[in-house]
């Protein structure tokens, strides 16, 4: 893994813009089916969105019908971080990206076979790079 992207708030706030800001450094959500990978099916690797590590495959992405993009699996080498997140009176898994501790999303279990799991990852989390 590259080393660790550590910015301060302000700088953080004038690369990611106010919307990419709360989500990624205020672990924000962005409303269902609005974000603008909910539908892409495009092949390629979703990045971080803050520091442009690789995160997920678009082969692991999937339908869920949740309203946000949905992977079941990271790539083996993703650097993410699985963290109990108690907010909003629950118990979840939250899901961020190590390399810069940006806030991507949750993992729930209820997801396809082979993993069983759903990562649930807001649209402004990431980037797309397309398969050339």
């Amino acid at each position: 893994m590259a080393d660790k992207l550590n910015l301060t708030e302000a700088e953080w706030l004038e690369k990611l813009g106010p919307e990419r800001y709360h989500i990624l450094r205020q672990a924000g959500t962005e409303r269902p089916f609005t974000g603008k990978y909910e539908r892409n099916k495009d092949t390629g690797t979703y990045v971080c969105g803050g520091c442009g590590a690789p995160l997920f495959a678009s082969d692991e992405k999937f339908d869920s019908g949740c309203g946000w993009p949905s992977y079941t699996a990271p790539l083996p080498s993703a650097p993410i971080d699985e963290l109990v997140d108690t907010s909003h009176g629950m118990i979840r898994t939250e899901v961020r990206c190590a390399r810069c501790d940006g806030h991507l999303g949750h993992v729930f279990p209820d997801g396809p076979a082979p993993t069983g799991l759903r990562y649930c990852i807001n649209s402004a989390s990431l980037d797309f790079e397309p398969k050339e």
